[in-house]
């Protein structure tokens, strides 16, 4: 747990009691904080109060007594309007802020790598921790992730923090200068938090805020809002820019050639892994994400043969294009955390033959990311509220049965991809929508997955599960 001394004796907000918020609270607590924590969640409010967190009703206290509020980002702050509790707070004159900047306050001499991104932001954040740990760098790994960074132990002047840093987090964060920070790719997401794409551009762009030689920003180039970032940086000059794609070249930067991953840092185009050997990171958006934690290892000054060799050692994580099992020869694929039609895309290009379960509740800006890849799916399976509008898109396209509940997708996917009798079937759980409709969250829909799969008769191929 990370000590916040600077807050001994005074009271102070938190609002969101999730994970982080939890967190928080309980590293204020104890730091000798008085700490006033509250939900809107009645049961979230009975869950912190089991483990002894202090509540106070903060649309009542009196807001001139705290100095800050710490808000969980899920909580609005400025779009699409202030959580009421956020404007009493605001107009009392209190700071907002996250846990992220309680621990950039906390522990000011650590070296701290950021990862964003619309997509792939977990799995870079996870791969370039565990590469870093395994070449003896040390190294935490928190953030948005799932890892509550005040859980995380101090670093002091030797460590490092590794943290996937989304949208708000960043907007909450002000203590922190990235030594690394990376940013893998923007697509419109969240728009309604950030009042439109230029906003939730602006959010992402901060992971760079004050970085100056020779602190490094790596940046993706397989997007034109990413390319405009990467040319903004350049233009202005103030820190090592590293650019990297698994799609083009890049002069000096980090890139994937035919699924080779090629590190031209110094100039050289070195050869450094062939990715197709990495079965954790399939499809070229993996490819993206191996060549951004590469590049962050690089700039850590860790040695290019220990990096592609703790690459060949990553698992990958839950829920992410995760490989459940292969049964009577059909590969069941775990992608729940593609929860808009961008990451979806995505899975459906890593695969050549796709029974697809996909629905939920849809984001904005419908299917059109999707569409390219249709040719590669043999029937889909829609799921949840998003049925009908998917349907809308997709009739016509490809083959379609409303399923209503993920139950039932996936015995038909199944039966279908048993009775079709094609070469590497794959049954595919990549969502394209959010969870919350049917599931308390996207593990929770990964997990009802897993169990599902799990449940399915037949022989299994032991080399089909990771």
């Amino acid at each position: 747990m990370i000590p916040l001394p600077f807050f001994h004796g005074l009271p102070v907000g938190v609002l969101g009691l999730g994970r982080s918020g939890v967190s928080a609270a309980r590293a204020l607590a104890a730091s000798g904080a008085e700490v006033w924590a509250w939900d809107d969640s009645e049961d979230a409010r009975a869950r912190a109060a089991e483990q002894g967190i202090a509540l106070v009703d903060l649309y009542r206290c009196n807001w001139m007594e705290p100095t800050s509020l710490v808000l969980s980002p899920g909580i609005a702050h400025t779009h699409p309007a202030p959580h009421p509790v956020v404007a009493l707070a605001r107009e009392a004159g209190a700071e907002i802020i996250g846990d992220v900047e309680l621990l950039g306050r906390a522990q000011p001499d650590a070296r701290y790598l950021g990862i964003t991104g619309t997509n792939g932001k977990s799995t870079t954040t996870a791969l370039a921790g565990h590469m870093l740990q395994l070449c003896n760098v040390d190294a935490q790994v928190g953030g948005n992730i799932g890892q509550p960074v005040l859980d995380l132990e101090p670093a002091g002047n030797s460590g490092s923090y590794v943290l996937e840093m989304s949208s708000y987090q960043l907007e909450l964060t002000f203590s922190i200068t990235f030594d690394v920070a990376v940013l893998l790719n923007i697509t419109p997401d969240h728009l309604e938090r950030h009042g439109g794409f230029e906003g939730y551009v602006a959010a992402k762009k901060e992971i760079f805020r004050r970085q100056t030689s020779p602190r490094t920003a790596i940046v993706g180039l397989d997007d034109e809002t990413c390319r405009a970032v990467h040319a903004e940086l350049a233009a202005i000059g103030d820190q090592r820019i590293i650019g990297i794609s698994a799609e083009r070249e890049v002069a000096g930067g980090v890139y994937v050639r035919d699924g080779v991953l090629i590190d031209d840092l110094d100039g050289q185009q070195v050869p450094a892994l062939d990715l197709r050997e990495v079965p954790s990171l399939p499809g070229r958006h993996n490819w993206q994400n191996a060549a951004a934690a590469y590049a962050a290892g690089r700039a850590c000054q860790v040695p290019a043969p220990s990096l592609a060799a703790a690459m060949r050692s990553f698992d990958g994580l839950p829920h992410r294009q995760e490989r459940i099992a292969t049964i009577d020869g059909v590969l069941y694929v775990n992608d729940s955390k593609a929860t808009n039609p961008e990451a979806a895309a995505k899975a459906l290009a890593s695969y050549e033959t796709i029974y697809w379960v996909a629905g939920g509740r849809a984001k904005e800006g419908g299917l059109d990311p999707i569409l390219a890849h249709l040719d590669r799916v043999a029937e889909t399976f829609l799921i949840g509220e998003a049925s009908e509008t998917f349907a809308e898109t997709l009739e016509g396209k490809v083959a379609l049965q409303r399923c209503g509940d993920l139950a039932t997708a996936l015995a038909a996917a199944t039966v279908a991809a048993r009775r079709d009798g094609k070469a590497n079937p794959v049954v595919l759980l990549s969502p394209a929508a959010a969870s919350f409709d049917q599931f308390a969250d996207f593990e929770q829909r990964g997990e009802t997955f897993r169990r599902a799969v799990q449940a399915i008769p037949g022989t299994r191929d032991e080399e089909g599960a990771v």
